[in-house]
């Protein structure tokens, strides 16, 4: 009696005889395997499509890396601020003005005038003159020195809106000739011996030495504030 041979798998043994298929374990690993292969081509394929970079997110360790530490232009940003209004003095006069005629009384010919003028002058610094030599940094970058101009006054403005004449006499010819004469008296000497009064007071006050000070602190803070630790500004005349 023909009998077919049996085939008895051996425990540990990996596969059956041969021309059967795979156990159902080993099916199942070969297509999860194919699956994420398929998955990695198609994303593969997407990015190339889309310029898309693979692993952004991951830092190159062996890119090439740029450090600057070059300073900041400092010369054309101090030029930028052109003319700095450093300080302002408000100043107020009192112009006492007579006009007479030699051995005729005030009473008879002639007029005496006050006029109390109200007014402002201001105290600036000059910067768009400066040369590359007016600005020093040192090696290490920490200390800057720049060099500037004394500030200077501006002419003095009399304020129309507080000025006014205080009281004005005027002899008996004056005020006859002031009611026939179709011209009011002019005011003009009174505005410019104001303005001349100002800009003495000003000479003599310290505004100049203030605006130094402002624009001292000024610079100070500005140039700290992009890293330098030591700051130093010194002022001279300019050269005559």
């Amino acid at each position: 009696m023909d009998t077919q041979p049996q085939w008895t798998q051996q425990p540990g043994a990996g596969q059956g005889p041969p021309g059967w298929p795979p156990p159902p374990q080993r099916r199942s690993r070969v297509r999860l395997v194919a699956a994420i292969l398929f998955v990695l081509v198609l994303f593969v394929a997407v990015a190339g499509l889309s310029g898309l970079r693979l692993w952004s997110s991951f830092p190159n360790p062996f890119a090439t890396r740029q450090v600057d530490r070059s300073q900041p232009v400092l010369l054309k940003a101090i030029e930028d601020l052109a003319v700095y209004k450093a300080a302002s003095g408000s100043f107020q006069v009192v112009v006492d003005l007579e006009e007479g005629s030699r051995g005729i009384p005030l009473l008879i010919k002639g007029q005496r005038t006050l006029f109390v003028a109200g007014g402002s002058v201001d105290a600036e610094v000059d910067f768009s003159g400066l040369k590359g030599d007016a600005i020093k940094v040192s090696p290490d970058g920490q200390r800057v020195e720049i060099t500037l101009p004394r500030a200077r006054l501006t002419p003095a403005r009399v304020d129309p809106d507080q000025s006014r004449v205080f009281s004005r006499e005027r002899g008996l010819l004056d005020r006859l000739g002031s009611v026939l004469s179709d011209n009011p008296t002019s005011e003009r000497e009174l505005y410019r011996l104001a303005q001349a009064k100002m800009q003495a007071a000003a000479v003599e006050s310290d505004l100049v030495a203030r605006a130094e000070q402002n624009t001292r602190a000024m610079l100070v803070s500005m140039l700290r504030s992009l890293g330098y630790r030591e700051v130093a500004v010194t002022f001279r005349d300019p050269p005559s």
